[in-house]
């Protein structure tokens, strides 16, 4: 339950981060360096299963994450890549990245380091290599040098240390309050984008009503989507508040407009 909570916080967090307001100075930038890759080369079939690992030096006088995205012609490339655990100080990191369609291409490497937000996290180190998925390269995975296990072995004991210490730490009274506030927020919003729709679909005529049961629809569509992803896979929608907030916001905007329009038409009925 609290990392529940925490993972709940976070997420309005990173909402927040998002909204203009006071303006304060930003951190420096976390120095990251590549040290060295596997495998190693300039042009590489790494094939569809193949992983690409790169072995990164940092330095930041304030924890960050480290990530790295594949790129195609400056367009992110359909690769998955390696979640970034907390850093601080300096030391070494593992990222990687795989494909996940045999045709793709990959002719650079973007490494950003930052809070995970989209204006803290910058772009900190690049490197130019093209990868290519097709026929599996054999051997990918065999002969791999010792950074590898070793880096990936860490980065597993940090997850599960943090884990730990998330369960053991209790939830503050005000934490609890804004995770009770936050979720009847996300509650509202999916309540406000069925029941508006749904409202609109019931009073209005004509193509106004076929116009409010398209939010409706979605709407529908969005929560049926997530409580069936439930039902078959708990940890399938962990982002469901996100969910309920990309489609209900709007929802309910495209009903306000619609009213407007037909407050200003004179439209009834």
């Amino acid at each position: 339950m609290n990392g529940m909570i925490r993972h709940a916080l976070l997420l309005l967090g990173l909402l927040l981060a998002g909204v203009p307001g006071r303006v304060d100075a930003m951190p420096a930038p976390a120095q990251v360096e590549v040290l060295d890759t596997w495998p190693q080369g300039d042009d590489i079939a790494l094939g569809q299963s193949g992983h690409f690992y790169l072995r990164l030096a940092y330095r930041t006088d304030h924890p960050v994450g480290i990530w790295v995205q594949g790129y195609f012609h400056g367009k992110p490339a359909p690769v998955g890549t390696s979640p970034s655990i907390r850093y601080d100080g300096k030391g070494e990191a593992l990222g990687w990245l795989f494909f996940l369609k045999p045709d793709a291409q990959v002719d650079e490497i973007r490494i950003t380091a930052g809070d995970g937000s989209l204006g803290g996290t910058p772009v900190v180190a690049t490197l130019p290599v093209h990868l290519s998925a097709g026929a599996d390269a054999a051997g990918n995975e065999t002969g791999k040098p010792a950074w590898v296990d070793d880096l990936l072995a860490r980065q597993r004991d940090a997850q599960r240390a943090a884990a730990a210490r998330n369960a053991a730490t209790p939830v503050s009274a005000g934490e609890t309050i804004l995770f009770s506030g936050f979720m009847l927020l996300m509650f509202a919003i999916a309540l406000g984008g069925l029941a508006l729709p749904a409202w609109a679909c019931w009073r209005w005529r004509g193509g106004w009503r076929l116009a409010a049961a398209v939010p409706a629809a979605l709407m529908v569509l969005v929560v049926g989507r997530i409580v069936t992803g439930v039902a078959a896979d708990p940890t399938s929608h962990n982002l469901w508040p996100f969910e309920l907030l990309q489609a209900g916001v709007p929802a309910m905007l495209a009903i306000g407009v619609m009213a407007l329009l037909r407050r200003s038409r004179g439209t009834r009925g």
